[in-house]
């Protein structure tokens, strides 16, 4: 019951570093971490992870969950095209918004928004490009178009989007009013941005993604979880004094860092060595357990 593939989207901008958040600095090589979108083979199948990037667009093919595109309006005016997936469930559910990598709205962001359903919640993956009228095409296209648009974003129209995808999710019949977020590399980034922005968030989960200066900390509200890569020296300097400062704040802020892992595990769950699945098999439990625990199940 799946829709097309839409190949797009990317979160706001949020400093001039792909995967950095508010009011960090940028790198000097953003994404020299990154791995080419499609250039690892599927690893093997798990229905109980989300697909890598070489089987998501078979994941999402003979998922039995509805999947469906909506557009939904920001406080700007503007219209993002946003995934929406849902649970098979008799009860209402949590809703977790989805924040793709600087490559866009993939399918593999796509896969990961299923397998939130899968795992029982309302899941929201908006494309933030969509007022920039990318090209349609493959992924790895659409990722080198993406990667450049994403820099023109502002971050404070970012969050006040999120807000608007997370209350649409929330307006939902078959939602409960309460919401999480998870995202992704610079979507990570952003996710922790969110905890900062949002007084309303019940629950954020970065996936290696820079943090906040600790001068913005002070305003979390939300429980959030980090997890890293080993092999991301980039982002996982940033992890120590978020740490410090969440916890002399009394915030709740957990983290793990997987050894011999690199940037991205979860889309590449094929690469280093094997070290990317122990990162993935680890990482989304414990994802699950904490939108569980703060949102409910």
């Amino acid at each position: 019951m799946q829709s097309s593939a839409y190949a797009l989207g990317l979160l706001a901008s949020i400093a001039l570093a792909g995967c950095t958040t508010t009011k960090m600095a940028p790198a000097s090589d953003a994404h020299a971490d990154h791995a080419t979108v499609t250039s690892m083979p599927a690893a093997q199948a798990s229905t109980s992870l989300p697909p890598d990037a070489a089987g998501a667009p078979a994941r999402l093919s003979s998922s039995p969950r509805h999947g469906e595109w909506v557009m939904i309006r920001t406080p700007s005016g503007d219209s993002l095209h946003t995934w929406v997936v849902y649970p098979e469930r008799s009860t209402k559910a949590p809703v977790v918004v989805v924040v793709h990598e600087i490559f866009g709205l993939s399918t593999w962001v796509r896969g990961v928004a299923d397998q939130l359903a899968a795992d029982g919640f309302i899941a929201l993956a908006p494309d933030l490009l969509t007022m920039k009228n990318l090209p349609s095409g493959p992924d790895s296209l659409v990722a080198r178009v993406a990667t450049d648009s994403i820099r023109t974003l502002k971050p404070d129209w970012v969050q006040k989007s999120l807000d608007a995808v997370a209350q649409y999710g929330m307006s939902l019949p078959a939602a409960e009013k309460k919401y999480g977020i998870v995202g992704f590399c610079w979507g990570g980034g952003v996710s922790f941005a969110h905890a900062v922005h949002a007084p309303g968030l019940g629950a954020s989960v970065v996936y290696y993604g820079v943090s906040p200066q600790t001068s913005d900390l002070a305003s979390v509200r939300a429980p959030v979880l980090g997890l890293y890569a080993g092999n991301d020296a980039r982002v996982d300097a940033t992890i120590p004094p978020a740490d410090t400062a969440m916890h002399a704040l009394g915030k709740t802020y957990e983290h793990n860092i997987y050894a011999g892992a690199g940037h991205g595990f979860l889309r590449q769950q094929a690469g280093m060595n094997g070290a990317n699945m122990t990162a993935a098999q680890a990482a989304w439990p414990a994802t699950i357990s904490w939108f569980r625990k703060y949102l409910g199940s």
